[in-house]
């Protein structure tokens, strides 16, 4: 199975067919407009199912699936974490929960970004499994951010889903320490001298332990595109 999550910077229309090279199973695009507004032809395969949760409809988050997974938005979504969606995803006799992740509420002064995710995996701790669980999607946080005073920053997520036994993919395929990444998903502005890594699939031990890649986009691919970079892990069968 390969998930693969990429922040399009919008457009999403004019940039889907970019992502056929990956034969991703599913698909998690955070600043996608609305499906109706989609075309996927040549390049841009039809997606066998999809969800999409926006207030603009030229900016939401969307999810999509292929080669038979399907996708269902679990009623449980709390609109407070708008962007944070729990989704029931299935194949054949396969089910586990993923969580699509855009980072991004202004609505929430107490926190816009990151504290975000942190409300949201205490809201759900009853779907939070150390078994087929997977978070993934534009987190828009890392260590190098983190504010000592406040409870809910990049750090306390990640101890709180290793608690749960949920791992970044990203740092055990590399070895990497959080806040120490080589790869950068995001070049602000895209300006090549402001590379930072927000971007993160987070899966638990049961995917961790069929881990087989992890790969992350190039700058002069990728950054007439977008200021983001897609991150793909592949999990074996």
């Amino acid at each position: 199975m390969k998930i693969l999550t990429w922040n399009c910077n919008m457009a999403f229309r004019k940039k889907a067919h970019l992502l056929s090279q990956f034969s991703a199973d599913i698909v998690v695009v955070p600043e996608c407009e609305h499906p109706d507004k989609l075309q996927f032809e040549g390049d841009a395969p039809a997606p066998t199912s999809s969800v999409w949760y926006g207030q603009n409809q030229n900016k939401g988050l969307g999810v999509f699936s292929f080669n038979g997974y399907g996708l269902k938005l679990l009623p449980v979504h709390n609109p407070a974490f708008r962007n944070i969606l729990p989704i029931k995803v299935t194949r054949a006799k396969e089910t586990f929960t993923l969580f699509a992740v855009w980072a991004n509420n202004p609505d929430d002064r107490d926190g816009v970004y990151v504290t975000q995710v942190w409300k949201a995996i205490h809201f759900y701790e009853k779907l939070l499994k150390s078994t087929k669980t997977i978070l993934v999607g534009d987190f828009n946080s890392n260590t190098i951010w983190d504010k000592p005073k406040r409870e809910g920053n990049h750090s306390t997520v990640v101890s709180k889903l290793e608690l749960k036994g949920i791992f970044s993919a990203y740092h055990r395929f590399y070895g990497h320490e959080q806040g120490k990444e080589l790869h950068p998903t995001l070049f602000m502005y895209r300006h090549e001298d402001k590379p930072y890594h927000i971007d993160y699939c987070f899966a638990s031990a049961d995917f961790i332990d069929r881990l087989k890649n992890v790969e992350v986009g190039h700058f002069k691919d990728w950054s007439q595109f977008s200021d983001h970079k897609p991150l793909v892990a592949t999990f074996g069968e």
